[in-house]
């Protein structure tokens, strides 16, 4: 018997709900987006994305419900990201999942965001199935993970300072390029010599997985302060390639080297920065060496969105995960949690 599992996702700067069947099949996906309001800002504002998720999220789910063909007594649970991301905004969707859950007597799935940004592959590729390797990278997460099943997740390396999203951010910022900043490094980069500036590859040690890239956005600003007071002439195009391109060879060398020590031949790219055209490219290059499938969601499920968060309730639905009314948003919370 079909399942219909409505998703509320607001733990940044989007407000999105969606309904999602047997986890696979998206019905509806509706995200509005706060990008133009904290542009001028350079970043987000958390207490102005919390009142714009009040304002925005009534008209949001009830349009997901009519894009989707469905009223609220077809929806078999409501699935919400209670975690991690900014409080304030998780506190909006998270009270606002409960009361309909209870209004409904529908079950309230509590879902991982990361976790979430995880299952997108699994409304991209309909054959895709666990085990197989992650790459989560965004503005605030930067996790190389092993997906062990639907709902099981194991953390093999992780940023210990900046995400690389985080880091795509600061470097636009100085560029002067605005926000938010991986699309604008991105389109930049293509116009620049990638080899042009050595900014560091930062390896933590031989052993590790993690990610540092405090490092080399440090390496950018003095490098761009340096040309600045010598008055030479900075490319832009050149930085931003270079920088791409020492933040993607990281990314690449860890996640293949996690899905070779593993035994794994598929790596599933999940996050903002999954959308970044120079990591796909260089990542399926690489992977095609080494007999390994890339897989990676379109660009409108790399970015926050509520159809990943119904496609994993449903499988934690399955699972049998509930939560009470009681649940509460939170800040930091670990995948393997």
């Amino acid at each position: 018997m079909d399942k219909l599992i409505l998703g509320i996702e607001s733990s940044c700067d989007e407000t999105a709900a969606a309904v999602v069947k047997n986890g696979r099949e998206i019905l509806s996906n509706i995200i509005n987006t706060q990008i133009d309001l904290h542009k001028k800002y350079g970043g987000v504002v958390p207490e102005i994305a919390s009142r714009k998720h009040i304002e925005n999220i009534d008209a949001v789910v009830e349009e997901a419900l009519i894009q989707a063909g469905v009223t609220l007594n077809d929806i078999d649970a409501v699935a919400v990201t209670y975690g991690p991301g900014l409080v304030g905004a998780l506190l909006v969707g998270v009270s606002y999942a409960k009361g309909y859950a209870y209004a409904a007597k529908k079950p309230l799935i509590p879902v991982h965001h990361i976790k979430g940004h995880i299952a997108a592959n699994f409304l991209a590729h309909k054959d895709l199935k666990p085990p197989f390797i992650s790459l989560v990278a965004s503005g605030g997460h930067s996790h190389i993970v092993l997906a062990e099943d639907y709902t099981k997740f194991k953390i093999l390396g992780r940023t210990r300072d900046d995400a690389a999203g985080e880091a795509f951010d600061k470097i636009a910022r100085v560029l002067g390029l605005g926000y938010p900043g991986g699309p604008l490094i991105d389109k930049l980069a293509k116009q620049g010599d990638p080899k042009a500036i050595h900014f560091p590859r930062v390896k933590i040690d031989k052993d590790s997985l993690d990610f540092s890239f405090s490092g080399v956005k440090t390496a950018v600003i003095n490098y761009l302060h340096k040309a600045e007071q010598q008055g030479a002439e900075i490319n832009k195009a050149d930085v931003a390639a270079s920088f791409q391109d020492a933040v993607t060879d990281v990314l690449c060398e860890h996640t293949i080297d996690a899905a070779i020590r593993n035994n794994m031949k598929t790596i599933a790219m999940a996050g903002g920065v999954a959308a970044n055209s120079d990591l796909r490219n260089k990542m399926i290059v690489l992977c095609r060496e080494k007999g390994i499938d890339v897989l990676y969601p379109s660009p409108v499920l790399c970015t926050d969105n509520a159809a990943m968060i119904a496609c994993e309730g449903y499988y934690l639905y399955l699972d049998g995960s509930r939560a009470t009314l009681d649940l509460n948003a939170a800040a930091s919370l670990s995948i393997e949690d």
